[in-house]
This record gives C-alpha cells, sequence and structure tokens, in this order.
C-alpha cells in the first residue's frame, strides 16, 4: 500500500471489541510514535500508556469532569463514558515545554501531534483502530488528568489516543479535494 492509500484508509474508531490489546502491538504503535519528524531532534514527546486498573481510574475521573460540565445532560455524559468504558487502552501524549522558548514549546507540540499521526497509521498497519481525543473524555485540558498522571510542569498533555480491535468497519469521510485548499503562489 502506498502512503496515499493508507492516509485514504485511516479512520476513526470509535467502537472497540471488549478485549486488551497486546504488549507488542503497543510497543509497535510506540516504535511509530518516535519516528515521527521533529524541529532539531529534540524528540519532544513521552507516552502514558493507561490500561487495566489504571484505565478504570480514568474512566472515574472522566465521569467527574462530564457530570461537573454537563449536569443538565446526563444522557451526553453517559453516551460519552460508553465510549471511554468500551475502549481498551488509552496512550496520552504530551509534549515538552521548553521554558522560557515559547516557539520551540509550540513546535514540540506540533511534534507531538506527527507522533500520534505516527501512531494512528501503525495502528491501522497492526489491525488496531484508533481515535485521538482532546476535549470531553481525552481530557486533555483538565488538570485532573495532569494530576492523575503525575505530569510534570515542563509537558503539555496534547492528546489521548483511544485504541483497541474495531468492532466493524467505520465509514469514510468525505474530504475536501486538495485543489479547493491550496492557493499557488
Amino acid at each position: 500500500m502506498n502512503a496515499l492509500e493508507a492516509l485514504r484508509c485511516r479512520r476513526a474508531v470509535r467502537n472497540f471489541e471488549p478485549r486488551e490489546v497486546e504488549r507488542e502491538k503497543i510497543d509497535y504503535l510506540l516504535e511509530a510514535a518516535v519516528l515521527a519528524p521533529n524541529d532539531r531532534l529534540r524528540e519532544p514527546w513521552h507516552f502514558y500508556v493507561v490500561q487495566g486498573r489504571a484505565k478504570r481510574d480514568y474512566e472515574d475521573l472522566a465521569r467527574g469532569y462530564l457530570e461537573e460540565r454537563f449536569p443538565t445532560k446526563p444522557n451526553l455524559v453517559q453516551e460519552s463514558l460508553k465510549v471511554l468504558l468500551n475502549t481498551p487502552l488509552l496512550i496520552v501524549v504530551t509534549a515538552d515545554v521548553v521554558p522560557g522558548d515559547p516557539d520551540a514549546s509550540e513546535d514540540n507540540e506540533y511534534a507531538a501531534a506527527c507522533a500520534l499521526h505516527s501512531m494512528w497509521l501503525a495502528a491501522q498497519d497492526a489491525g488496531l483502530g484508533f481515535v485521538w481525543r482532546t476535549r470531553g473524555v481525552g481530557l486533555v485540558r483538565d488538570e485532573r488528568l495532569y494530576r492523575f498522571l503525575n505530569v510534570p510542569d515542563m509537558r503539555k498533555i496534547v492528546g489521548t489516543a483511544f485504541v483497541g480491535y474495531p468492532a466493524g468497519d467505520s465509514p469514510p469521510t468525505a474530504r475536501t479535494p486538495a485543489r479547493d485548499k491550496t492557493t499557488w503562489v
């Protein structure tokens, strides 16, 4: 499969089978992540693998967050939690913060985003489903996740990957052609 075919086949998978992801496949995703491009080869990423008991604790954290955020929308809370409860593996990706250098810190966030995308393509190759979450149950902007993972001040959470074996097919999404988003100068 060439690069364009791999990218066209990539899907955001939100429904997973109730089985654990093997350690070898997790290692495969992480190896793909560290091959991502990054400014000045700073390798500014760190990964928190969340499964088992820690995953159940994360679920409690997400429940509290959602109930606080949407106190009058219990159905929204339940639907959001359902996705999380059916996900066997989470990988939280952080980027290094460079004190006194906001530009380098921002570059590091871009590199961590590339690492997430590299994992996404590797997941597809490994027969796994993957979706990158930030808001809602991704908890990226919630201080509770920082405390839960004991993320130091020198790191910023960029995304939470939900990973597992797909339960069913995920249909392709329509994309705007590149020609409609391109200006030739």
